[in-house]
This record gives C-alpha cells, sequence and structure tokens, in this order.
C-alpha cells in the first residue's frame, strides 16, 4: 500500500502526526511480512541468535547486580542485550507480537506462518540463552550465586495475582518497546527505546519468559537446588501472560488505531491475489 495513498483515502495529507501513523503502519507491515515469510532455517539462526545476544545482556545484569546489589543499574546494563538484538536484526520471542501480527491482520500472511515465528523464535532463543549461561557459569562462576538469588525470586514466587500481573506488565512492555522503536525515525530513537525496555523490564523484574529463563538456567549451571521442573512451573504461565499483555494491550490498540489503514491492505492483497 502507498503511503501517499492511504494519505489521501483518510484525508490525513494536512495532519502530520497521522501522516507519521500511515508511515509507521506500512513500516510494520512490510517487516512483520518480511519476518512471516522466512524459512524454518532463517527463524531458528535469527532465534539463536537472539538468544546469545540476550545471554550477553543477562551477563551484564548480574556482573552490575553483583557488584552494586541494585535492580536499577542491573535493568540499565541488561539494556546492552537489546542494543545487541536491535543492531544485529536478530529475534526475540517476545517482540513478536506487535509486528507480525499487524502483518497477518492486513493479510500478508496467514496464521500458519506467525505459529512458525513464534514456535520456533522461542525454542532458539533458549536454546541460544541456554549455551551462553552455561559459558557464563564456566567463566565467571562467583557470578552463579548471583543468579541463584534471582532464580529464586522467580521460582519461589506463588502463582498469585502479583505474579500474574509481573508478567502481564512484562509482555505490554516490551511490545511497547517495539512499537516506539517502529515509530523511530533514527537507530538514536531506537536505541533509546531499548534502554528504557530494559530498564522497566530487567530494573523493576517484571516476569520476562526470556529474559528470566536465562537467569534461571545461570542458577541450574551453578548447581543451584532447582530443576527444570521448577523452571517449567514458573515458565507456562509467564509466557501466557507475556503474550496476553503484548497481545491484548499495545498490539490491540495499535490495531483499532489503524482500522482504516487495514482495511485499505487487506483490499490491496485481494488485488494482488
Amino acid at each position: 500500500m502507498a503511503i501517499d495513498e492511504a494519505r489521501t483515502e483518510l484525508g490525513e495529507t494536512d495532519a502530520p502526526e497521522e501522516d507519521e501513523v500511515a508511515r509507521a503502519f506500512d513500516r510494520i507491515v512490510d517487516q512483520g511480512a518480511q519476518r512471516l515469510h522466512r524459512t524454518w532455517r532463517e527463524v531458528l539462526t535469527t532465534g539463536l541468535a537472539g538468544g546469545l545476544e540476550v545471554g550477553i545482556g543477562v551477563l551484564a545484569l548480574l556482573a552490575v547486580y553483583a557488584e552494586t546489589g541494585s535492580h536499577l543499574l542491573a535493568g540499565l546494563a541488561f539494556s546492552i542485550g537489546f542494543i545487541a538484538l536491535l543492531l544485529a536484526r536478530s529475534e526475540l520471542f517476545t517482540e513478536g507480537f506487535l509486528v507480525p501480527v499487524t502483518a497477518v491482520v492486513a493479510g500478508r500472511a496467514g496464521p500458519g506462518q506467525l505459529a512458525k515465528l513464534w514456535s520456533g523464535t522461542l525454542v532458539a532463543n533458549l536454546i541460544g540463552g541456554w549455551l551462553v549461561m552455561w559459558l557464563v557459569v564456566l567463566a565467571l562462576p562467583e557470578l552463579g550465586a548471583t543468579a541463584t538469588e534471582s532464580a529464586l525470586s522467580f521460582v519461589d514466587a506463588p502463582l498469585d495475582s502479583r505474579a500474574l500481573a509481573l508478567a502481564f506488565l512484562a509482555g505490554s512492555a516490551i511490545t511497547l518497546m517495539t512499537r516506539m522503536q517502529q515509530g523511530a525515525e533514527s537507530e538514536t530513537g531506537k536505541i533509546v527505546a531499548a534502554v528504557a525496555g530494559a530498564f522497566v523490564l530487567a530494573g523493576l523484574v517484571l516476569f520476562h519468559s526470556i529474559l528470566d529463563s536465562l537467569i534461571i538456567f545461570g542458577a541450574i549451571h551453578a548447581g543451584a537446588a532447582i530443576g527444570y521442573g521448577d523452571w517449567l512451573a514458573w515458565f507456562w504461565y509467564t509466557t501466557l501472560l507475556n503474550m496476553a499483555g503484548g497481545l491484548l494491550v499495545v498490539t490491540t490498540l495499535r490495531l483499532v488505531r489503524s482500522k482504516d489503514l487495514i482495511e485499505r491492505e487487506r483490499a490491496d492483497a485481494r488485488t494482488g491475489d
């Protein structure tokens, strides 16, 4: 869909704010379609790289927390992982809500392709992160105690309203970060969004399925009294609530705002067929 045509159709040629919305929408749909049409090899390798890069962010988080005892400073340190994801064009599971879902709703891809992206990226992120945390504990065993302390705050958390809220907020926060990056015109703006997202997620110790799984893996590698069953008991509801937070809040509001643009995109897709 041409941006100028969308503006003319919606009567937005004299509305700079809506002009920016139309441009951002085009970027989201085009990028989402490209991601959804990847092969399995591309999905898995991009997700594996994402897990490795987030693992470096977790390394920075653990090192800073061990030295300062401050979750807020550790959250800022973790932004290294999100910046690496951004600049290396890698893939994180929880970043896969706004952009690919918009492309599916706009008719540029199907639900099966979305399921492939989500499942492949999730598994690859976890494998890559597991490997990095094994290396971290092997190279810097002193960080094992820090990983264990942090991991226990997740696996020992009761499944109550607080835990559900922490996981829901994490999904909303990272999807908002994605939205901010899509709306930014420069790399500097995208990096600012990455730092902000990392600060909220890690600095406030929200429950994030990938980030916190890597911390738990680090504790397991360090010999903590935590098993993979403990991780799974925390992971399943955290993943579902991350998805709910990302899809029901940020993504849904974005789709409602772009209703007219979506209808035009669908019409163009049908014409193309």
